[in-house]
């Protein structure tokens, strides 16, 4: 393991075929893995004002895995309180609403790339990120919905991408066996690079512009949040409660210390909805 104990800045000084890939890769049309491809058909259609839900449903439908979960999701405790069960997909999104179907597709994406063959040596780091991107989604929710007159779902659809460019790094390291044989030299990589990354993929995949603006150095430390007033701010808090204070701790950031907000009353006593929220998204998958 020779790289696996250098510093955040030795790491940015290692040339790496898969950093110089990927940025030739991003100079023109992005070519996401296969799993994507039903998201981004959805994504198009979603794009155009005159979509009408039918069309939407028509296009969701394609995919079962998305139409599996989406119902799943609706019929949940999160979105379902009162125990009225749905089973026709255009109930479902009337439920759920466009952002959360747009969010349960790249979901569905995210979870079949980490589960691909090429990801096997970085399995404890992908798993991780899953993980914590489906925690930021729901507790951006709760906060969105508890603290601020912030549309929950799109709250949710930001905590959920937040992080999407790592996945879409580990997708690449996994074609470099050099990479491959040291897991923890690509997780600093990742934490150097993915925000850069993400923003172009976000952009390229048509997602809305407050959320792309929202995501944004969302792993750099901020003056306390006391009160959350914007969606990055719902979603920087949403990130450090679902465990991402491990990501700045990556950046070799000086005199970092445990952010106030984690032990602030406004957001502590929120808590146990979080737990829940979040184990409810977990199981779904």
């Amino acid at each position: 393991m020779q790289f696996a104990d250098k510093t955040a800045e030795q790491l940015n000084n290692e040339r790496f075929a898969m950093l110089e890939d990927i940025a030739k890769e991003l100079e023109g049309d992005v070519v996401f893995p296969t799993c994507f491809d039903a998201s981004v058909q959805i994504s198009t259609v979603m794009k155009s004002k005159t979509a009408s839900v039918q069309r939407i449903a028509h296009e969701i439908q394609k995919d079962p895995l998305i139409t599996a979960k989406l119902l799943k999701l609706a019929n949940s405790v999160v979105y379902n309180p009162m125990g009225k069960q749905i089973s026709d997909l255009g109930n479902a999104l009337a439920r759920v609403g466009m952002d959360t179907a747009r969010a349960t597709a790249l979901a569905c994406a995210m979870q079949q790339l980490i589960r691909s063959r090429d990801l096997n040596n970085f399995e404890p780091i992908s798993n991780r990120y899953w993980v914590h991107s489906l925690k930021t989604s729901m507790i951006a929710r709760v906060i969105a919905r508890r603290l601020t007159r912030i549309n929950p779902e799109i709250a949710m659809l930001a905590g959920l991408v937040h992080d999407l460019g790592a996945f879409f790094m580990l997708d690449r390291a996994g074609r470099y066996a050099e990479l491959a044989e040291r897991p923890r030299t690509v997780e600093f990589l990742i934490a150097q690079w993915h925000e850069s990354v993400g923003n172009i993929l976000l952009d390229s995949l048509g997602l809305p512009e407050e959320v792309v603006e929202a995501v944004k150095e969302i792993d750099v430390p901020r003056a306390f949040v006391e009160t959350p007033r914007s969606l990055s701010d719902v979603v920087y808090v949403a990130n450090l409660f679902a465990g991402g204070f491990w990501e700045m701790q990556l950046l070799d950031i000086p005199n970092l210390e445990e952010p106030k907000e984690l032990s602030y009353g406004r957001y502590t006593e929120l808590q146990a909805e979080m737990d829940e929220a979040c184990q409810e998204m977990i199981s779904m998958f």
